[in-house]
């Protein structure tokens, strides 16, 4: 195992490590629909309890978190997922929605695809639609969600506001910590990589592409 960029710190290759470990243990296993699920999922709690540690440590600083149930500005941003992120997701909502609810958020799914794929990087980056699993003001498939959902921990409401109603103002953006976005970043990134010496290649969508095509499988 090794990583492509040698300038990572120490925590970045810990996390890289660990998310590479996760992925080979499921291919010594034998890669199934269900030891695949379970490597996701251990990936997922362990960033989960990495940001609940994060967020007990802000608490006893006196630092606030700003992010709670039915705080949603994040949700209206582009946010981008990995192939065998977007078949988990996929497959818990199939189990969890009903036909009815499903045929409502691809047609959710396909009305944004259609805004945001005429679209640059740029315009992406600051174009605000409410994500397609947004429902009542919190995710509707939370315990699934992506890890960039997951890594996101802002200490300033005012900043993710600001984002949302003027995202043209580059004085401006979230006040995320950025010690969960990196873990999370290094894990997928060696879980990707373990998958890819496997010979399974992975790609990166936008949520509403990547639901669109797997929710029709």
């Amino acid at each position: 195992m090794a990583t492509e960029n040698k300038h990572i710190t120490e925590n970045e290759r810990i996390f890289y490590s660990d998310g590479y470990q996760l992925a080979q243990s499921t291919i010594d296993q034998g890669l199934t629909n269900a030891t695949l699920f379970s490597a996701i999922e251990s990936m997922y709690a362990a960033i989960d309890a990495l940001n609940d540690s994060i967020v007990a440590l802000a608490e006893r600083q006196k630092i606030p978190v700003s992010c709670h149930k039915g705080c949603q500005w994040c949700c209206h941003q582009a946010v981008y997922a990995n192939s065998y992120e977007l078949h988990f997701l996929s497959e818990k909502i199939k189990v969890r929605f009903s036909p009815e609810n499903i045929s409502k958020l691809l047609e959710t799914a396909e009305t944004k695809f259609a805004a945001t794929s005429l679209m640059n990087e740029e315009e992406v980056a600051k174009y605000k639609s409410s994500c397609p699993l947004l429902e009542n003001g919190a995710c509707s498939i939370y315990e699934a969600r992506p890890m960039a959902c997951r890594i996101y921990l802002s200490t300033k409401l005012e900043t993710c506001l600001e984002f949302y109603h003027h995202p043209d103002n580059e004085q401006n953006y979230p006040a995320l910590i950025e010690f969960p976005l990196q873990a999370g970043r290094m894990m997928n990134e060696g879980f990707m990589a373990a998958l890819k010496e496997y010979g399974i290649e992975t790609a990166e969508f936008r949520l509403e592409a990547g639901l669109r095509i797997a929710l029709k499988k």
